[in-house]
C-alpha cells in the first residue's frame, strides 16, 4: 500500500541555529518566523540538538549549545507520516528535523503538518481504498465492496466470500492516509474465523 511520506509534507526552507547562536538571536528567530523551535546544526549540516520555547523559558544560558535538547529526535524523509506521528507522541516533541541518508538536515515537519493528512478529500480516500486496498492488496474488483466516505469516516458495505477477508479489508482501510475511522457493515458467505471444536470420541469422555 502507498503511504504518504514525511518528505511529502516537510518544510524544506528550515530556520536553524548553530551551537554559538545566542539566546537573544534564537528568541528573535522564533518570534520573527512564528515557530516554536529550531534545529541546531554543526558545520556539516548534521542536527546536534533542538532549541524550543520551553528550553528558552526553562533556563537563560548564553548560546544554543547550552540551551538545546540533545540528542535531537530526527526522522528520515522516506518514513511514513504515521511513523513520524507515533515518534512525536512517544518522544513528546512538537517537531522533527528531517534528515537524509547521511543524517544531514533537509527539512522539518511539525504536528500541524502531520494533521494535514486528515484534510485529505473524501473522494481521494475513496479512490485509494478502491485501488490500493481492494484491487492491489486484496485482488478484488474495485466495486466488489461499497465504499462511502464522509469527513474521513469510511463505511464499507457489501458481501464477500469469507469473514477473514472482510476483516482484512477493514484493517487495511484503517491504514489508508486520511482515514479517521472505519464502519464495518460487511457480511460474508462463510465465517472462517470461528474455531471449530475437535470431534470428541467416546474415549475422550470422563465417566
Amino acid at each position: 500500500m502507498k503511504h504518504m511520506k514525511v518528505g511529502d509534507l516537510m518544510t524544506d526552507d528550515v530556520v536553524s541555529a548553530t551551537p554559538v547562536t545566542s539566546f537573544r538571536e534564537v528568541t528573535k528567530m522564533l518570534a520573527e518566523h512564528d515557530i516554536s523551535g529550531v534545529p541546531v546544526m554543526d558545520e556539516d549540516d548534521h542536527v546536534v540538538g533542538v532549541v524550543s520555547e520551553s528550553d528558552l523559558l526553562a533556563r537563560h544560558e548564553f548560546t544554543a549549545r547550552d540551551l538545546m535538547t540533545t540528542p535531537a529526535v530526527t526522522v528520515h524523509a522516506e518514513e511514513t507520516v504515521a511513523d513520524a506521528a507515533r515518534l512525536m507522541v512517544r518522544r513528546g516533541v512538537e517537531r522533527l528535523p528531517v534528515v537524509d541518508e547521511e543524517e544531514r538536515l533537509v527539512g522539518i515537519v511539525t504536528r500541524r503538518d502531520l494533521l494535514c493528512v486528515y484534510l485529505r478529500p473524501d473522494a481521494e480516500i475513496r479512490r485509494r481504498i478502491r485501488e490500493d486496498v481492494l484491487s492491489d492488496a486484496m485482488d478484488l474488483p474495485g466495486d466488489a465492496v461499497d465504499v462511502h466516505v464522509l469527513d474521513g469516516v469510511v463505511t464499507l458495505a457489501g458481501r464477500v466470500r469469507r469473514r477473514s477477508q472482510a476483516l482484512m479489508i477493514v484493517g487495511l482501510a484503517e491504514r489508508v492516509d486520511g482515514v479517521v475511522a472505519v464502519v464495518d457493515r460487511l457480511s460474508s458467505h462463510e465465517d472462517d474465523t470461528r474455531l471449530t471444536s475437535p470431534t470428541r470420541t467416546p474415549h475422550d469422555i470422563s465417566w
